[in-house]
């Protein structure tokens, strides 16, 4: 059933079918074909992401999704999600809302008092957004970075965007950072020492992942990453079968020496993924992997050459937060990635993040190998 019309024809409907689907994807190619900074996403990945019956987050989460329409044709869309791990580690009432677009400011306030109302239906107390769909997938909005592409998996909008969330009631709740590092050069003299004292201490082994045992791999990684990141803001957990989702979604674009795990007396106790600029190798298939663009794909992945990569995994087991053993192991395997990335597949800049605001000690991580932030995400709430 379809709201009623706006003064100016505006229109707010849920989506019912496949038909719906396709333009709710599309609708995102047609709002910013003109940016030169947006990079189209693979549609496949896309309905994959939306699809109960691909992806494992709907084992403990519901979505709705809607399309703002205006003269017959579509000019904004928006979820609406309430995701019971979420409400466990973010707060009873807590539901959500992302996969935002708008053309403009009437369409993105329609949208958002849809999506509240619809959480309001469910008994969500506080909305908090944008999430597309969770905060494993593209967190938060882009308010500071819009003059250059972002890199695989992380967001972009336009910057008229956040003035419209805010006009709409929305308050910050918390900021992501993602950090650039021109990784062509060697690290301050500090951090090679301590890499060095490192590599003398023969209770630590850096080593890279098997891909022949990715599945096995990609499970120890994900259950370090479940206990190192537990304490964190906006932590959910993640199930067996998203592990198993995510392993077999990586597998592909993955390069052993671009993941690193840190065993100490034996035992993995940290870990660090480097994917390759995927935005780079997929910018000019405008979404498409068929009928050339999966073949296009395959051949630059096995070129495996690519300028830019990111880090948007890292971990270190819970109990060694705050000790030095922590940072020199982050040091340690930001090294010997950096090495592989510039010797092997040509990386002339690396990514770290998102990293929280206030997760100090990562911060002061990438502050001392001369990152610097590149691009914010915000997180907004509001009472419902």
């Amino acid at each position: 059933m379809s709201d009623s019309p706006s003064p100016t024809g505006l229109t707010v409907r849920a989506i019912e079918d496949a038909k719906d689907r396709k333009v709710f994807v599309d609708l995102a190619f047609t709002l910013n074909r003109d940016d030169p900074n947006w990079v189209p996403p693979l549609k496949t990945e896309v309905h994959g992401l939306l699809d109960p019956r691909t992806n494992p987050w709907f084992e403990h989460a519901a979505a709705r999704y809607f399309l703002a329409e205006r003269g017959g044709r579509a000019v904004g869309r928006i979820s609406a999600q309430v995701d019971e791990l979420v409400l466990r580690h973010m707060g009873e009432g807590t539901g959500q809302w992302g996969m935002f677009e708008a053309e403009d400011e009437e369409a993105a306030a329609a949208l958002i008092h849809r999506a509240e109302a619809w959480l309001r239906g469910r008994d969500m107390t506080r909305a908090m957004g944008p999430f597309s769909l969770s905060i494993w997938d593209e967190p938060g909005l882009l308010v500071q970075g819009h003059d250059h592409p972002p890199m695989v998996m992380m967001g972009h909008n336009k910057a008229i965007y956040q003035s419209w969330v805010e006009a709409a009631g929305y308050t910050k709740v918390k900021d992501l950072y993602t950090y650039d590092l021109d990784v062509t050069h060697d690290f301050p003299p500090l951090i090679e020492r301590i890499v060095a004292s490192g590599e003398k201490n023969p209770k630590i082994r850096i080593r890279t992942v098997d891909k022949k045992r990715f599945e096995e791999e990609a499970a120890l990684l994900l259950g370090i990453l479940n206990d190192a990141w537990s304490d964190n803001w906006g932590f959910i957990p993640l199930t067996e079968a998203e592990i198993a989702y995510a392993g077999k979604k990586l597998k592909p674009i993955v390069f052993e020496d671009l993941i690193r795990v840190a065993e100490y007396e034996g035992e993995p106790v940290a870990f660090m993924l480097t994917l390759p600029d995927l935005n780079l190798l997929t910018r000019d298939l405008d979404g498409k992997l068929f009928p050339t663009g999966w073949a296009k794909l395959l051949w630059r992945l096995k070129r495996a050459r690519f300028e830019g990569g990111r880090v948007p995994l890292m971990g270190v087991l819970k109990r060694l937060h705050g000790t030095r053993l922590a940072s020199q192991l982050a040091f340690m395997m930001i090294e010997y990635i950096r090495r592989a990335g510039v010797a092997r597949y040509g990386m002339k800049r690396g990514e770290i993040g998102w990293i929280l605001e206030d997760n100090l000690p990562m911060r002061s991580i990438a502050d001392a190998i001369d990152s610097k932030i590149n691009r914010i995400y915000r997180i907004y709430e509001k009472p419902l």
